[in-house]
């Protein structure tokens, strides 16, 4: 099977920021084809923002192609990075709002949801709550946020005996009467007041975060302090709460979307969201596209994901 390229670097028509109550504001911009088919990408994280090659996984002579910052990343403001804004509104639910006030702003009626990571995670959250404003879904890596998802990556016995140095500098930091739940131990020093216990613990959560995202090893991206601690804070807030997702999960809600066309990616040696977690999506959602990417890990920028990404936004265009 022969690799699709990334479309040409492409830059935004239009952007802004978008109101979204309570003092907060997320920026958004809209790139390709004014008149083509509307498309939001969902980033990962959460908390991660933007990088300019997410919009490079659609045709930009074919469709409209929208992104945005989720709360409290990227540009959307305030940032997270300042200690003193509260994450008691960034929430799934909040974010599922934000996305239909952006529609809304933007005059879009139905759009072509993609999402990667975290961000499969809030696609599948966005559809389910609003299903008849999805024209199709592509999802790559998909993360339920389920228990068992989460002991995979923060508890001894999953993916830290595939990654045992990188788990051991991500447990080390943390003095040995607390690595019980070392989730909880990183909140007490990631949300405290000194930066130097805060950074400190900041650098050593992004440093796990980062270890398994590649299927070859490739050098950690050089990140300063604000988003370090952007990222920190927020990815903790929501995975300390499971994801603020409704009870039953997400594969609970799939006969809300089944009849959405879809294409669910993932890589067989994805070491942040196993398999698994697609294979279980895939059973409960038999109509959807299923793809398992044979030497690929995490990365949506692998050359077997990205063909198979761009391939599902070439099958989907007008």
């Amino acid at each position: 099977m022969g690799s699709r390229e990334f479309y040409p670097v492409v830059r935004p028509y239009d952007s802004g920021f978008l109101d979204v109550g309570g003092g907060e504001e997320i920026y958004w911009e809209v790139c390709g084809n004014p008149d083509g088919k509307p498309a939001v990408f969902l980033h990962g994280g959460p908390g991660g923002g933007l990088l300019p090659d997410h919009r490079r996984f659609f045709d930009p002579s074919a469709y409209r192609i929208v992104l945005f910052d989720q709360r409290g990343c990227g540009n959307s403001r305030p940032h997270a990075s300042d200690p003193s804004v509260s994450l008691e509104r960034n929430t799934t639910p909040h974010l599922v709002a934000d996305m239909e006030r952006l529609r809304e702003h933007l005059g879009v009626d139905r759009w072509l949801v993609f999402g990667g990571s975290w961000g499969s995670t809030l696609a599948l959250a966005y559809a389910q709550a609003h299903p008849g404003r999805v024209t199709e879904l592509v999802l790559r890596g998909v993360y339920l946020v389920r228990p068992a998802d989460e002991a995979w990556v923060f508890a001894p016995g999953g993916a830290s005996r595939l990654f045992p140095a990188e788990w051991a500098a991500f447990r080390d930091a943390i003095p040995p009467a607390e690595r019980d739940d070392l989730i909880a131990a990183y909140g007490r020093r990631i949300g405290h007041r000194d930066p130097a216990v805060r950074m400190p613990a900041a650098r050593a959560w992004i440093g796990w975060e980062l270890a398994a995202n590649t299927l070859l090893p490739v050098p950690p991206p050089e990140l300063d302090d604000s988003l370090v601690l952007a990222f920190a804070r927020i990815t903790h807030h929501y995975i300390s709460a499971g994801g603020f997702l409704p009870p039953g999960g997400l594969l609970a809600g799939v006969d809300r979307i089944r009849h959405v066309p879809a294409v669910i990616v993932n890589g067989r040696y994805d070491m942040k969201t196993p398999p698994d977690q697609a294979w279980e999506l895939h059973r409960a959602w038999p109509e959807a596209e299923f793809h398992i990417v044979e030497d690929a890990g995490h990365g949506g920028s692998e050359p077997g994901i990205r063909h198979r990404l761009i391939e599902a936004t070439d099958a989907f265009r007008p």
